[in-house]
């Protein structure tokens, strides 16, 4: 039946492969179920609560892009569209959590009519192959660093910016642990070498303190979501300051879905001849389908994942491994505890690989020519420096049209282009 629906054979992998990559990619991103509820829960909502939310509209958005767009890619509320939620538009601004929640629905209800109109196809589709391919190796390097982080192998510095962490730290040395035993792996050629990772670094990690075992069970029911659900409020419908919000959340959640999207692919080896992503238009849906139903459950931006790279390592290539991703988050509304043992420290090495799998479509780019070159390069660097995908296409793009435009060959720009740093512009100045 699985095959039917999702053509192994015709894209060269089987229900296994795809099934480990689903899993990979949940184990990578699992994180979300924590941090979202922690991070929202700032603003006086219902933490229980937001973890139901939370994992639903991660499930109900992977599923249609399981089933629509029928790509390997994981959808959940966005972390930094979570943070600027939370600490700009609630606690900053002084707007209430219901404020916010309208605004998010607002910009999935916008979303959902760009994409119907094909407006966000285009814009994805008007990228230049070469930036394209940077904005994988930007995503590598910035997922690779989030993994460091999380390790805590790299922390914070005043002095240098970053800095070697501590290394009597277990979780440091779980994570080193992780690193080459799935480097091993990979060397031998071991199916599911990024997962198998995940897992014994979490269980070494038991005895060291790193990994804590659950203390009231492995099991329990989904909390109510009712507490936030669909709590909106239009009162500041037609004010500036509602207009600011929205734009900022419509401008992030596009380029960061827009470069996910683009950079995996790219990865995957998915892009057609013409450089542009399979049912584009289906995997933009997705993503708006899945903030406005999330908005109604009362979370966050929902946006496609860069950890869905994992699962592409592994072999991932159809929705199967989006539809696994799915059923998990469906499963962990029931047994939290178990997936949310998993410690950073664990995961972290195969987002650090991941990183080194992501630059390889670099081989493919000209380097010793600067007008390519310079803007793939500053799309790559931003990245992981902003920890901001949409900095790095911005940077990109707007170097790219300069450069054309100030060589004479302007021509050679799309209107889509130039329309784009148009917006960029307005971004900085306004």
């Amino acid at each position: 039946m699985f095959d039917k629906i999702f053509r192994f054979t015709e894209n060269g992998t089987n229900l296994k492969t795809e099934i480990i990559a689903g899993i990979t990619t949940f184990m990578t991103m699992a994180y979300i179920l924590a941090i979202n509820p922690s991070i929202l829960g700032e603003t006086g909502m219902d933490k229980n609560a937001l973890f139901t939310a939370t994992a639903l509209s991660a499930c109900i958005a992977t599923l249609v892009m399981a089933f629509w767009a029928k790509l390997p890619f994981a959808l959940a509320p966005g972390l930094g569209l979570n943070g600027f939620f939370a600490y700009t538009v609630v606690l900053a601004m002084g707007y209430s959590w219901q404020m916010a929640l309208t605004a998010v629905f607002l910009e999935g209800i916008i979303f959902i009519i760009l994409t119907a109109t094909n407006i966000r196809e285009a814009i994805v589709n008007s990228i230049p192959i070469n930036l394209k391919h940077a904005i994988s190796a930007g995503i590598g390097l910035f997922i690779a660093l989030l993994g460091l982080k999380n390790a805590g192998i790299i922390i914070p510095n005043e002095t240098t910016l970053l800095a070697l962490g501590d290394m009597s730290n277990h979780a440091v040395w779980i994570a080193l642990l992780g690193i080459v035993l799935t480097g091993v792996l990979l060397i031998l050629k071991v199916r599911g070498a990024l997962l198998i990772g995940i897992f014994v670094s979490a269980l070494a990690g038991i005895p060291l303190g790193v990994t804590h075992t659950p203390q009231e069970g492995f099991f329990s029911l989904p909390p109510s979501p009712e507490p936030i659900f669909f709590q909106f409020k239009f009162s500041h419908l037609f004010t500036i300051d509602m207009l600011v919000v929205l734009f900022t959340f419509l401008f992030i959640d596009l380029f960061d879905t827009v470069g996910t999207l683009v950079g995996v692919c790219s990865k995957a080896g998915m892009l057609d001849e013409k450089g542009n992503i399979p049912r584009a238009k289906q995997a933009l849906f997705a993503d708006a389908i899945g903030t406005t139903i999330g908005a109604m459950l009362g979370t966050s931006t929902v946006t496609t994942y860069v950890e869905s790279a994992s699962g592409v390592a592994e072999g991932g290539k159809t929705g199967m491994t989006a539809f696994s991703v799915a059923v998990l988050f469906a499963l962990s509304l029931f047994c939290a505890p178990v997936f949310l043992m998993v410690p950073p420290a664990a995961t972290a090495p195969a987002l650090i690989l991941v990183g080194l799998f992501m630059l390889s479509p670099l081989q493919k780019t000209d380097l010793e020519n600067i007008e390519e070159a310079l803007p793939v390069f500053l799309t790559i660097i931003i990245m992981p420096l902003t920890l901001s995908i949409s900095e790095g296409i911005i940077f990109g793009m707007l170097s790219y049209v300069l450069l054309k435009v100030l060589s004479g060959k302007a021509k050679k720009v799309s209107l889509m282009m130039y329309i784009l740093c148009i917006f960029f512009l307005l971004k900085f100045f306004i």
